[in-house]
């Protein structure tokens, strides 16, 4: 009896049990696969205690260039504006930028500062970027332009003011220099809007009323407004770029600026606003809505400004170069 207990032992710990005199042998596979989901549970709750540990396997929807107020003249330098240093620093960024996999650049705008004729070697740097180059005019393109309409086709842009669409984004770019005293208004119907914006200006003692400030016209705004409406029912996520800032920037305002927040506000599927003519720069929320002023290429004498940014579900990353701050907006929402 002892002698058939020891081969039984044997038996079971070979894998195998013994019954009515047959052998049958033991399935472990199901004990190692649990043990196995165990591990790699274990594993994925150690990943996500560390951070950054799955950041380099998250790919954005979208990865694009971004610029501001390159502003470059043929001209001397004016306090802490170097004009001519503008093009070779362009140069440099559209080097730079070419090296990443970027879907498009975006120019906010001020391209040059005073003459028409500076604008070609400018756009020669521009076509050396790889892809798509969208461009915004800013005050400063009017100087010298008596036909808007050339000075848009110049720049390659589809209109004065216009829409991208990629990736479940929506990208409004605006003009908010199209109600201006510089902008070729006089004898349309452009310079009663104009007027009119500019006298409810006054009425709130605002600091904008500038000759280097201007306005969305109300035809803009409802391009505007729809354009969110059919953001929303599609359920893309917005950003609004524009020359002139919203907010953040007081006396550097677009004139009719917090009427646009006003609005923008009641459409959560707006992501963020991003805007130049500040060269500072700047950062600040209003009405909820994030707003990013980027820093202008043509400050400084040597130090570059641009960025690249990434487009996620949940968030926007600005990774500054030179000048530009980097940032990180968390959707709220």
């Amino acid at each position: 009896m002892k002698r058939k207990e020891t081969i039984n032992k044997q038996t079971r710990q070979a894998g195998q049990v013994k019954h009515s005199g047959k052998t049958k042998q033991v399935n472990e596979t199901p004990v190692k696969q649990n043990r196995l989901k165990a591990l790699l549970l274990m594993l994925f709750c150690i990943s996500a205690l560390i951070p950054g540990a799955n950041a380099q396997d998250e790919k954005p929807d979208l990865s694009f260039g971004l610029i501001a107020d390159i502003q470059y003249a043929q001209a001397a330098s004016r306090g802490t504006r170097f004009y001519k240093n503008s093009l070779p620093k362009l140069s440099t960024a559209i080097a730079e930028l070419n090296k990443g996999k970027l879907a498009f650049l975006i120019n906010l705008g001020d391209v040059t500062d005073r003459n028409p004729e500076d604008l070609k070697p400018v756009l020669n740097e521009l076509d050396k970027f790889n892809s798509k180059v969208y461009n915004l005019a800013g005050n400063h393109d009017y100087a010298g332009v008596e036909d808007n309409q050339n000075l848009y086709r110049a720049l390659g842009m589809p209109g004065e003011y216009y829409a991208i669409r990629k990736a479940g984004w929506r990208l409004l770019m605006l003009n908010t220099n199209e109600l201006s005293a510089y902008a070729n208004i006089k004898g349309t119907w452009k310079e009663a809007e104009f007027d009119s914006v500019v006298t409810s200006a006054r009425k709130v003692s605002s600091k904008n009323i500038e000759p280097y400030n201007g306005a969305l016209s109300s035809r803009q705004m409802a391009w505007l407004e729809n354009n969110l409406q059919q953001a929303a029912s599609k359920n893309e996520k917005v950003i609004i770029f524009s020359h002139h800032p919203f907010s953040c920037a007081n006396g550097l305002e677009a004139l009719n600026g917090k009427e646009l927040l006003a609005m923008i506000s009641r459409y959560p599927c707006v992501k963020a606003l991003i805007a130049g003519h500040h060269h500072t720069g700047g950062y600040c929320e209003e009405s909820g809505i994030p707003s990013v002023i980027i820093e202008g290429m043509v400050e400084t004498e040597h130090e570059n400004a641009w960025g690249i940014v990434e487009l996620y579900q949940d968030r926007i990353l600005i990774n500054g170069k030179g000048r530009v701050s980097s940032r990180t907006i968390k959707f709220k929402s």
